[in-house]
């Protein structure tokens, strides 16, 4: 497929053939030709792969759209249409590398969407969206706790960086393949277009989807669950701590909290664009000089340090949860590190509102990791070295209740000024940053949804892909935000229940970015055509390797977390994933099979 490019001054033209790219050689000789002058046109071969479809540009040129397809390819086409689940086949993927000018919009319409969203992020803006999502502040301080139980100092100096090169390969490969794809629906999308050519392509599709928005629901749930019990934690040491007869609020108030918090981001994440992106940016920021603040200050402030020594070579063994091997203990480590780095697919979701969407959201995603993994390591090994007694700083019975961090932040402060008021500042900030995460994720939660919706592969699709007259897909936002606080209330009943609920946010979401880089190695490794980004023949190893982690990781997180195992330490992740696959292989065999058939254009006309 060849595109030319006139503007629209009047009666033009397009015949002729063209040098064919692949083979070097000239085409059958072939044309079609368009007498509509003083007007913008983008028209596409399609339909029995000769007859022009005609559809409307928003940029002032005529662009020309020539059939060129070897018999082999346009076979491929032809089979995609027979079957019905690649509605969008004539979006030839060299149209749309080669769409310049306005060309993000042209590249959404030769993908089968219209545009309706505002495109008006930047690549920082892009980038800063799954920079807060990752929020190494947020993910190794909620977590630093198990960190320093399976393996403590060692297993996170050294487990950080290796989940982080891992991470990066996945990264990399899902940049390769959103470069190819810059939809708002990301994932499922692009596993509906490299299972195009297979009959249970659109099954595909639904299985990434639904793992895809489940996971970051779960991801929005825990994030904000975990500010919500920050401010517990806040509150209690403000009113003198545990051991001083701090206020400990009840459940019931941690899920007021939870639902505030979601409130306040629903009624940000329904504003423009524009003032959204500001806050993208702000939060970006935020994370980063929250980061080196906190490395800088804690550890200088303390008036006890731990050694060197410590930090790089003290691996903790004594767990209190019955494990003594010392592989198990470091893989348990490794959930700190690898719970951080998740969300980074907001790039992606955010496509649809990014200027040159194939460039910058394979910048954003990759970016947000690499950036991610280098300021990370470094808040760690900061923190670490502020560490000096674990059992202690992991005790239900010191000031904090057992919150490692935060004990860590108030003893630095209060052995030097005799007021642990400075680790409350700190942990400030650390709560801004958890915030600014937690927004960041209902805004990817809410392009997923509209996404998902807009291919109706949800209940009241209708209802969701809705955007007001800001551009925003409102209802999505608060169908996020309402799930996000459901997701929680089981807490109130058993914190073994939400635990389970919440584990999808790590092993779910990276499943459904398995999926399409599956695919890419393997059905479509011959037939993928990628966009700017791309990995060049290193495409398929990284692939597999992103492919195989996800495999391990959805293992080893599954193995129990204490021995002996009963109903109260069983750890229910494999059981929360399981029960996910079923429910979603249950409604793709009982109904969604005769109705949904994978992505599916809006274009008039």
């Amino acid at each position: 497929m060849v595109i030319t490019r006139d503007s629209c001054r009047g009666p033009r033209a397009a015949t002729g053939a063209r040098e064919s790219r692949s083979r070097g050689r000239a085409p059958p000789a072939s044309s079609w030709r368009d007498h509509r002058g003083g007007c913008c046109l983008l028209q596409i071969g399609a339909g029995g792969l000769g007859r022009p479809q005609q559809l409307r540009a928003d940029h002032g040129d005529s662009f020309q759209i020539k059939e060129q397809r070897s018999g082999g390819e346009a076979r491929g086409r032809m089979e995609e249409a027979r079957h019905g689940y690649s509605p969008l086949a004539a979006a030839d993927e060299a149209a749309i590398r080669g769409a310049t000018s306005d060309g993000d919009d042209v590249k959404l319409r030769l993908l089968g969407y219209k545009p309706q969203l505002k495109r008006d992020l930047s690549v920082v803006s892009n980038f800063a969206v799954s920079f807060s999502i990752v929020s190494v502040v947020t993910g190794v301080t909620t977590l630093f706790g198990t960190g320093l139980q399976f393996g403590g100092p060692a297993t996170m100096v050294y487990g950080w960086p290796v989940a982080g090169a891992f991470t990066l390969a996945v990264g990399l490969a899902m940049a390769e393949i959103c470069s190819a794809y810059p939809t708002s629906g990301g994932l499922y999308f692009w596993s509906a277009r490299l299972c195009a050519h297979r009959p249970w392509g659109p099954f595909a599709a639904w299985l990434t989807g639904w793992f895809n928005i489940v996971g970051q629901w779960a991801v929005t749930t825990s994030v904000d669950y975990s500010l919500a019990q920050l401010i517990q934690v806040i509150i209690l040491l403000g009113t003198g701590g545990k051991n001083g007869g701090g206020y400990l609020a009840s459940k019931y108030v941690v899920i007021a909290f939870h639902a505030a918090i979601l409130l306040s981001h629903a009624v940000i994440n329904s504003l423009p664009i524009t003032v959204l992106s500001f806050f993208g940016q702000f939060a970006a920021a935020w994370n980063m000089l929250g980061v080196f603040v906190l490395m800088i200050a804690v550890p200088t402030v303390a008036t006890e340090r731990a050694s060197a020594e410590f930090v790089f070579t003290h691996f903790n063994t004594d767990n209190g949860a019955g494990i003594h091997s010392n592989f198990y203990i470091f893989v348990l480590g490794l959930l700190m590190s690898q719970y951080t780095l998740t969300g980074y697919d907001a790039s992606a979701h955010m496509t649809e509102e990014t200027k040159n969407a194939d460039k910058n959201g394979p910048i954003g995603i990759i970016s947000a990791i690499g950036i991610s993994i280098v300021v990370g390591w470094g808040y760690i090994l900061g923190i670490t070295f502020a560490v000096k007694d674990i059992p202690y700083l992991l005790s239900p019975d010191n000031d904090a209740g057992g919150y490692a961090i935060a004990e860590v932040f108030y003893l630095a402060f209060k052995s030097r000024y005799g007021s642990g008021a400075g680790g409350i500042v700190c942990l400030g900030i650390v709560a801004v940053a958890i915030y600014f995460c937690g927004m960041s994720s209902v805004t990817s939660n809410s392009r997923m949804a509209y996404a998902f919706s807009r291919d109706g592969a949800m209940p009241f699709s209708s209802v969701w892909h809705k955007v007001n007259k800001q551009e925003v897909p409102i209802n999505a936002v608060w169908l996020s935000v309402s799930v996000a606080l459901c997701m929680a209330l089981p807490s109130l009943g058993s914190l073994v229940a939400f635990q389970a609920m919440v584990s999808i946010a790590t092993i779910g979401l990276y499943i459904s970015y398995a999926l399409p880089i599956l695919f890419r190695v393997t059905l479509a490794r011959k037939h993928f055509s990628p966009g700017p980004f791309n990995l060049g023949r290193y495409g398929a190893l990284v692939g597999w390797v992103a492919v195989l982690w996800v495999a391990t990781i959805t293992v080893l997180f599954s193995l129990p977390v204490t021995y002996p195992v009963t109903k109260d330490t069983l750890n229910y992740t494999a059981v929360a994933v399981g029960g996910l696959f079923f429910l979603v292989l249950s409604s793709w065999v009982l109904s969604a099979r005769h109705w949904f058939k994978g992505p599916v254009t809006n274009l008039d006309g």
